[in-house]
């Protein structure tokens, strides 16, 4: 299996895999999820806000709003407005919660702040990008349970952040000379046990490999271009002289 792969793909997988979000709605409901980081550290502090607009429309009276997250130290924040003004404010501080909501409460907007710390990286994966979690919201109605809103975020640690920058260097540099493929599967196959020292130096020996075949096919073109110019000059020498010799040469009387 091949991981080569440019540099420009690797920025957008790196975007595409770093922010995963997959929106659902059950009825009429309308999620607008807040701002969600790309990627965060391992350790870091994340917080952010998910509106459910409408909650009761197309829905039951009464229904349940479920959430969970891999985030640690949790504290979610779940606070229910009518036309601006808060109705009910719970919180909760483990890393699933139920919330009962109730059509009686008048409520057209429920509010969900989440905070937490970024959760250690279990499983290391170039390709695609280890994530976690950061929320996931289901609506439950007795025995039914759908998906309202979910995302994902890749989470990494400085080593492993800087080998896969060195990864991602090699993967381009490789793809463009198409040598060092041996170095880089090394380099990934370092990184997803973990062993990120080694990857950076089997992502180094790729990228060197890749200037090598670059320089050595630089170095045999400009043989080559050498080579047709002192060609092309000898068969215009030559015709020069061949010319050149039919005109000197006397016209014979007949």
């Amino acid at each position: 299996m091949s991981w080569i792969r440019s540099s420009k793909s690797a920025a957008l997988v790196a975007l595409l895999a770093l922010s995963l979000v997959a929106v659902g709605t059950a009825g009429a409901i309308s999620v607008s999820p807040g701002e969600v980081p790309n990627e965060s550290q391992v350790g870091e502090t994340v917080t952010t806000t998910v509106t459910v607009e409408d909650p009761f429309v197309d829905m039951p009276d009464e229904w349940t709003l479920q959430g969970s997250t891999e985030l640690t130290n949790v504290s979610w924040t779940v606070t229910v407005r009518q036309q601006g003004e808060q109705v009910s404010q719970e919180t909760f501080g483990e890393q699933s919660f139920d919330h009962p909501l109730n059509a009686s409460n008048n409520g057209d907007t429920v509010i969900v702040e989440i905070t937490g710390d970024t959760p250690a990286v279990d499983n290391y994966t170039y390709e695609p990008a280890e994530t976690y979690t950061l929320y996931d919201f289901d609506t439950v109605q007795g025995s039914s349970t759908n998906d309202l809103n979910a995302t994902a975020v890749h989470h990494y640690t400085n080593a492993s952040k800087n080998a896969r920058l060195a990864i991602d260097e090699a993967a381009a540099a490789v793809n463009e000379s198409g040598t060092g493929q041996n170095d880089l599967d090394q380099a990934i196959s370092a990184y997803e046990n973990g062993n990120f020292e080694n990857a950076e130096s089997n992502a180094q020996d790729a990228v060197e490999a890749a200037e090598q075949a670059q320089q050595s096919s630089q170095r045999n073109q400009t043989i080559l271009m050498g080579v047709g110019a002192l060609v092309v000059l000898a068969i215009i020498g030559g015709g020069i002289y061949y010319w050149r010799s039919n005109q000197d040469e006397p016209t014979k009387l007949q």
